[in-house]
């Protein structure tokens, strides 16, 4: 048996004990459905710049701008191509394995940095989703969420029926706090998770950064998925280098026969 088969054995041995496994996912899940990232050669950031660190605080200043700059195609090229980059594509092999795991019921929790819908269209149920989730608006007053097409849009700014506040992209701005109710749900997750899959991400960036780490203060175990070394790389129980559409496959088919 060669390293990667006995990294894969291991990993499953881990999730197939645990009694609270989460995976924690970030941008290179979605790369690998075509998706660019954000840094990085050939990122939306690296090619057209950081989008303003007080982009929330530009929206709450001037809500029915920030909408009409959001409706119209022409505004920003750019962002329309990577917009339609997300809208081409499609659920990966990594994306329908987590579903597999959670059906299994060996997953208890998705928590993803992305925002692309992908995890949703693979049919995650048990998911949060940190940054938004960017075909979705959501009340900045009571966090009620609705689909875009939910609202017409003809009277700027959108207001929530509900509460009467303003209605954003439910995507996380720059300079916006994550709303309570997700960032809730995330440390309470990682305080119970015991097994921790990280996939897809380096997790340098915090809240997310802190999730890993409080797992292993914890006692848990910590699995990485991922191409290339990252700083969590060290501190990983078991590390399965390569693509996450390629190896998270291999585990749920050998926790297949865990779980019968």
């Amino acid at each position: 048996m060669g390293d990667d088969e006995r990294a894969i054995e291991r990993a499953v041995d881990l999730i197939g004990a645990s009694n609270h496994a989460v995976v924690l996912v970030g941008a290179g899940l979605s790369a690998e459905s075509g998706i660019p990232t954000f840094r990085g050669a050939g990122g939306l950031w690296t090619k057209v710049g950081e989008p303003s660190m007080n982009g929330y605080e530009q929206f709450l200043r001037d809500p029915i701008r920030w909408w009409e700059h959001q409706l119209s195609p022409e505004a920003d090229p750019a962002r329309t191509e990577f917009r339609e980059a997300i809208d081409r594509a499609e659920p990966n092999a990594g994306h329908y394995a987590l579903v597999s795991m959670e059906k299994l019921g060996v997953l208890k929790m998705t928590i993803t940095q992305n925002v692309d819908n992908l995890h949703v269209r693979a049919g995650a149920v048990r998911l949060v989703e940190i940054h938004g989730n960017r075909t979705k608006v959501r009340c900045i007053g009571c966090e009620a969420r609705w689909p875009r097409e939910a609202f017409d849009y003809e009277e700027l700014p959108p207001l929530c029926p509900e509460c009467g506040s303003l209605v954003k992209g439910d995507t996380v701005m720059f300079g916006e706090p994550i709303p309570p109710s997700v960032i809730d749900a995330c440390f309470r997750e990682s305080a119970a998770c015991d097994c921790m899959i990280v996939c897809g991400t380096s997790a340098t960036v915090f809240p997310a950064a802190s999730f890993p780490r409080m797992v292993k203060e914890n006692g848990g175990t910590l699995i990485e998925v991922n191409p290339n070394p990252t700083p969590l790389s060290d501190m990983a129980d078991v590390t399965l280098r390569g693509p996450t559409g390629e190896l998270l496959p291999e585990v749920v088919k050998r926790l297949s026969y865990w779980t019968i």
